[in-house]
Parts: structure tokens; C-alpha cells; sequence
């Protein structure tokens, strides 16, 4: 079926069940960022693919709302099938729930999967539908009544992470959260967030693309862990493993009725970003809930030492499997056939040479020419193109070894490209710079600090549309809350730094119908000196790949920025070329040069 067809199904089911509005989110049961094949309803009823979005469904119409990563992605996928996109952000666009506060009559009902949808927004919906004196009605999977080859949910193998890469048991873990439930006057935790469950039991999966992750839910007692879960995924070993730690094991749905028989003496500790509205719902109504962020949210983003040493180590091999690709990039382009695609399974080639790599750990961006301005592009059979001389070749892509997970990205100059790309390119380089090269007290926020990686844009009328920077997962998802870079409130990301985080410093600039530029270092937060004013706090970058000096103009530079590009570039090299044959030594040593 086309897109207007499955818009036609979908209304005529809405009929049949008295739905006048319905909510079709980017989400599984997990609240999860990124979702396996069963759970793009939002891809299947708009054509949109991009990783965020929610779609809107009257009688009459149909709306796509997503934000500033998509828009020309979307514009695209959206041509001719009636649904209409929603700039989020943008000057006149209304907020979602604003459009359907205002379409939903007096009467009506709105309708939802609950199990896709948060509890914070589940319950913003029901809000909308009590001031209109509508009704809700959160259990019906209207997009599962008329998706006919529907992927079925994944049967993929879990595995064990061993303690040598995680740096911490299961037992240790598990009473660091029963010690925040304790502290929360708790003593049962409802966890329905698979990154926060395989951080937890150390356990990993293939449950969704790039991400490895395990589909469960859990409930943490104060002497327990109920893991609801396919059975068939574990081995022998990991069940006995597991159990060993207070696991014990239930079918992956009966946690729906199980929440049913919570007596009155459990008090739940629930977090309403995370949890899915129809579970929630199923708690009795005698049963006290608290509402706290779940305590493995901040816990995993602060890297504990052995996972340090393993990041670092993941790092480099990345950044050599980097250099390699670089090399023979600018080497070959021109010479032979190279695609956006080819080109993005040559660097997973150099990857794999170096050991332990697992797979990608996000849906590579190789993007060439124009394509680079879309900030999320995906290239496929239908769009890969040849990379030629005179444009930039835009790489974003990730490593997903058992030392951790990587995220990077590179633009590179394939020959000589116009003066125009040399400036933006600088620009950029600059601002990822500036903001790597902070010194910050001990409680700052990544808000305070997206302003040094801003300025050399603002103080040119420009801006990029995306966040500057987010957390990253070891071996979970590659998106990571609570901290990151971002200007503008967003919730979720305005965790205070603190020594052990990772984020990314990502900058770029997009200029539709012909460039895009971005770059991208992993930071480790780090403490520096102690004194009469605080603790002070700076960034390591563990990314160590070239910042390709064909694309610079030093003439734009000031000698701070010289410097701090020479600086990286040294630290590049002392690091990296001992990993290198003698040919690539001298290749990297020119690549490297101080400006």
C-alpha cells in the first residue's frame, strides 16, 4: 500500500472503533530512542524514516512533527502522501498538543498505543482530553489492525558482558539502586528501559539494529529482580549466571498483569519519562507511587575506571581503523569507483582489523555533496552516489567494540574544493575546539558551556540545528541523557558534568544544495585543579583522528585556535602513530603538521 492508502485504512479503522484522533509515536515499549522493525509504525503509516517523529491522524488530516535534524529529510519522504510536516521549533508551527488540544471536539476521543507511549505523555494527553470533555482510549494498536507483514518482534540471542569490561557486578549495582529506592522511601522499582536493564545485569543483545540491547522489563525488590523476558534468548550459562544474582525469570508480557497484583504495602518507584502509560495504568490504585528518575540513568553515564580504560582503548582502535580510511580515501577517490555506501563498509573493514569490534553502533551518515546538509542522512541503493573530486565527503558513523562504543564523525576534502567549504569547514573546527578546550567549575551544565561552541557561529548570524553534544552508552544506546550540549532547554540533558561522563562535541553547519559540515570528538569529563574558588573541572578528547588540514584556512584562525588545533594534532600523532606501519607514519605526520 502507498502512504495516502494506509492513511485510508487507518481512518476507516478509526471509524470502527469511534477514534477521531490518533497519536502514532516513534517508539517501542521501552521508550527507547532507536526501535527494531516491529515497532515503525510512525516509518509505516507516513514514509518518514528518520529516528524522531510523531504523527497526528484526524478524519481530514495528517501531521508529522520533528525537529531540526529532519526537516529536509522529511520534506523529501513526505512529498505526496498528504501528510503534512511540522518544523518543530520553528516560528508559527503550533506544539503537537496544542494542535490536538485544538482539533479534538468537545466529545470525541483521542486515541493511543499505551504501551508506546510515556507516562508524562500519556498523561498530557489525557489532560488535553479532560478539558475537552473527551474520552481516551489507550489499548488499541490500530496501525497492528492494518500492517499486514508486520516484522515479527526479535528472537536474537542475549549474551553475558563480562565484569573486565563493565568494571562492575551485578550485585554491586543492584544495591546502589536499592539504596536510592531505600532512600526514595521505595521498595519496588518498575523498569521498562532496556538500556538501564542490560546496564544493570550486564547482559547485551541484538534485539535492535546498531544497538545492543535485550527487549525486557523489570521489577526491582529489595531482595529480587524480576526480569520479564523471551527465555529462548538465554543460554544455560546466562540463566544460571543470573540467577546467581536474585534474577528470576517470567514471560516478556506477563509483567502487565503482574503490576495488577502489587498489594498495598509496595510502594513503586516510577519514572514518568520512562515507563510506558499502559503499564503504569495497570498499577492498582491503592499501590503509592513516587515519581524519581531511574537511579541507573546517572549511574551509567558516570564511567567507572575499567570502563575508562576500555573507552580509551576502543578509541583508539577507532581512530586507527580512522587514519587507515582516511589515507586511502584521498588516495583512491578519483581513481576508483567509491560510493557513499562502499566507502562506509571500507571503514568497518578497517575496524574489524583491529580486534573485538562488534558492529556499527549507530546507522552510518556517509553523506557526499549535498547530501552532507542533511543532518541525518541515510544513504541507500536509490541515493548512493559516486564521491568525486571538488566536494566534501561527510562521515558519522560509530564502532560498537567490546572495549565500548564509539561515535565520530569526519568531513573530508576529496581534492580541492571552493574557498566557501574551506571557511565553514574552519569554522567548525573551530567551534569544536572552543568547546573541547573549556576549563569549568565543578556544577556547570552543558547549557552554560553550548555557548563556547556557539560563538564563532552567532558572531556570524549562524547556527546549527541540533544539539552540540550528548552522552554515549558502552555498548548501550549511543544517545545517553542525563548531560549533554544543547542552548536550549531540553529535558533529560541538563545533568550537571561530572568527572567519568563522556559526551560528544559535534558542531557543524549545513548549507542545503550543496554542503554540510560536521565534527565530532568524544570528551571525557575530567577534575583539574583544587582550589580557594572549587573544583575545576576540563575535557580530555579521546577522539584522535585528523581534522583534515586540506579543508582548513589558517587565515581565519587567531593563534588560539592555531594553537589548539596544533595541540590536537600533536597529541594525534603521539598517540596514534606507534599503531601505524612506517607509510602511514609519514602520512599521518603530514596530516598532523602544525599551522
Amino acid at each position: 500500500m502507498t502512504v495516502p492508502e494506509r492513511l485510508s485504512a487507518l481512518r476507516k479503522c478509526m471509524e470502527e472503533k469511534n477514534i477521531d484522533v490518533y497519536v502514532v509515536p516513534t517508539a517501542d515499549f521501552h521508550q527507547s530512542e532507536y526501535v527494531g522493525e516491529h515497532f515503525k509504525a510512525r516509518k509505516f503509516i507516513t514514509g518518514f524514516s528518520g529516528s524522531a517523529g510523531t504523527a497526528v491522524i484526524t478524519k481530514t488530516e495528517a501531521r508529522l512533527w520533528t525537529d531540526g535534524r529532519y526537516f529536509i529529510q522529511a520534506a523529501a519522504q513526505l512529498e505526496g502522501t498528504t501528510v503534512e510536516l511540522m518544523k518543530m521549533g520553528e516560528p508559527g508551527v503550533p506544539e503537537m498538543n496544542a494542535y490536538i488540544e485544538e482539533v479534538l471536539k468537545e466529545g470525541e476521543t483521542l486515541g493511543f498505543d499505551g504501551r508506546v507511549v510515556s507516562v508524562g505523555e500519556g498523561e498530557g494527553y489525557a489532560a488535553i482530553a479532560r478539558k475537552k470533555n473527551a474520552k481516551v482510549n489507550y489499548q488499541v494498536d490500530l496501525i497492528d489492525e492494518i500492517w499486514e507483514d508486520r516484522p515479527v518482534l526479535s528472537e536474537e540471542p542475549a549474551f553475558d558482558l563480562d565484569v573486565k569490561y563493565a568494571g562492575e557486578t551485578v550485585a554491586s549495582k543492584l544495591a546502589r539502586i536499592r539504596e536510592e529506592m531505600k532512600q526514595a522511601g521505595t521498595n519496588v522499582h518498575v523498569v521498562s528501559t532496556i538500556d538501564d536493564i542490560c546496564w544493570t545485569l550486564n547482559i547485551r543483545g541484538n534485539d535492535i539494529d546498531f544497538f545492543p540491547l535485550v527487549l525486557s522489563y523489570g521489577i526491582i525488590t529489595m531482595d529480587s529482580f524480576e526480569l520479564y523476558i523471551d527465555e529462548r534468548k538465554l543460554d544455560d550459562e546466562l540463566k544460571a549466571k543470573l540467577a546467581k544474582d536474585g534474577v528470576n525469570l517470567h514471560p516478556y508480557n506477563d509483567i502487565y498483569e503482574d503490576v495488577k497484583k502489587f498489594g498495598s504495602d509496595v510502594v513503586a518507584m516510577i519514572d514518568p519519562g520512562k515507563l510506558n502509560y499502559a503499564l503504569f495504568n495497570n498499577i492498582p490504585e491503592n499501590v503509592k507511587t513516587i515519581e524519581k528518575r531511574n537511579p541507573a540513568i546517572l549511574m551509567k553515564a558516570i564511567k567507572n575506571p575499567v570502563e575508562i580504560e576500555n573507552i580509551r582503548k576502543a578509541q583508539i582502535k577507532d581512530s586507527v581503523a580512522h587514519v587507515r580510511f582516511m589515507k586511502w580515501l584521498k588516495e583512491n577517490v578519483g581513481k576508483m569507483k567509491i560510493t557513499e555506501m562502499s566507502a562506509s563498509d571500507k571503514l568497518d573493514e578497517f575496524r574489524a582489523e583491529m580486534g573485538n569490534f562488534i558492529r556499527p553502533s549507530f546507522e552510518p551518515i556517509s553523506s557526499f555533496g549535498e547530501h552532507g546538509a542533511i543532518v541525518h542522512y541515510t544513504s541507500s541503493p536509490e541515493t548512493d552516489v559516486e564521491l568525486k573530486e571538488g566536494q566534501l565527503f561527510l562521515t558519522d558513523t560509530g564502532a560498537g567494540f567490546y572495549e565500548g562504543s564509539t561515535d565520530v564523525t569526519r568531513t573530508y576534502a576529496l581534492g580541492e574544493v571552493p574557498q566557501i567549504m574551506k571557511d565553514h569547514f574552519t569554522l567548525v573546527a573551530i567551534s569544536n575546539l572552543q568547546l573541547g578546550s573549556a576549563k569549568f567549575l565543578e556544577g556547570s551544565t552543558g547549557m552554560i558551556l553550548d555557548i563556547l561552541a556557539r560563538k564563532p557561529f552567532w558572531d556570524r548570524d549562524l547556527n546549527f540545528n541540533h544539539g552540540t553534544g550528548h552522552g554515549v552508552g558502552y555498548l548501550l544506546n549511543i544517545h545517553e541523557g542525563p548531560a549533554g550540549f544543547r542552548w536550549k532547554y531540553r529535558k533529560g540533558e541538563t545533568e550537571v558534568l561530572q568527572e567519568g561522563m563522556v559526551i560528544t562535541d559535534e558542531p557543524g553547519i549545513y548549507i542545503e544544495g550543496s554542503h554540510g559540515i560536521r565534527l565530532e570528538n568524544e570528551l571525557l569529563t575530567c577534575k583539574g585543579t583544587l582550589n580557594e574558588y572549587g573544583q575545576f573541572m576540563y575535557f580530555e578528547a579521546i577522539t584522535l583522528i585528523p581534522m583534515d588540514l586540506d579543508a582548513i584556512n589558517p587565515d581565519i584562525m587567531t593563534q588560539e585556535d592555531k594553537k589548539l588545533l596544533n595541540d590536537y594534532h600533536a597529541k594525534v600523532y603521539e598517540v596514534i602513530a606507534p599503531y601505524l606501519n612506517e607509510e602511514e607514519q609519514e602520512w599521518l605526520k603530514k596530516y598532523t603538521r602544525a599551522v
